[in-house]
């Protein structure tokens, strides 16, 4: 697939162009809707933006948006206690719905890749809960 900045779509009033940065928002809100997601995984420079106060939609998502089609990889933290193999299909259905539905363009894959859990808080511990990542990536 050839990496192009934005999809574009000609018509006879003109061109319609999707940034791959919309992508990433559509598949980052529709996968974080999906119950058992804790968040999403975006790295140090998704950390750095949060203590700055910004909210990243697109955190944890990358895409390859080619002229017709699109394949999304999808970085999360799963709560503690789900079935993985249930929320991760939960994810690639629910990303691909919204990303057709909403940019017409043809998902070719979603890719989920779980890169740790979230443990709940106990009632007597005063922290928001504990996260184990198993593997860090650069996204």
């Amino acid at each position: 697939m050839v990496k192009d900045d934005n999809h574009s779509s000609p018509s006879e009033l003109g061109v319609v162009k999707i940034a791959d940065e919309v992508v990433s928002i559509v598949a980052g809100l529709a996968a974080t809707d999906i119950e058992g997601v804790a968040s999403m995984s975006g790295g140090i420079a998704g950390g750095i933006a949060e203590v700055l106060g910004r909210r990243n939609l697109s955190k944890g998502i990358k895409v390859e948006v080619g002229a017709e089609e699109t394949k999304i990889d999808i970085f999360i933290i799963v709560n503690y206690g789900v079935r993985i193999p249930d929320v991760a299909w939960n994810i690639q259905e629910s990303v691909k719905k919204a990303v057709e539905e909403m940019t017409g363009l043809k998902v070719a894959s979603v890719n989920v890749h779980v890169q740790g859990i979230h443990f709940p808080q106990k009632e007597n511990e005063e922290d928001q809960g504990e996260v184990i990542v198993v593997e860090e990536e650069n996204i």
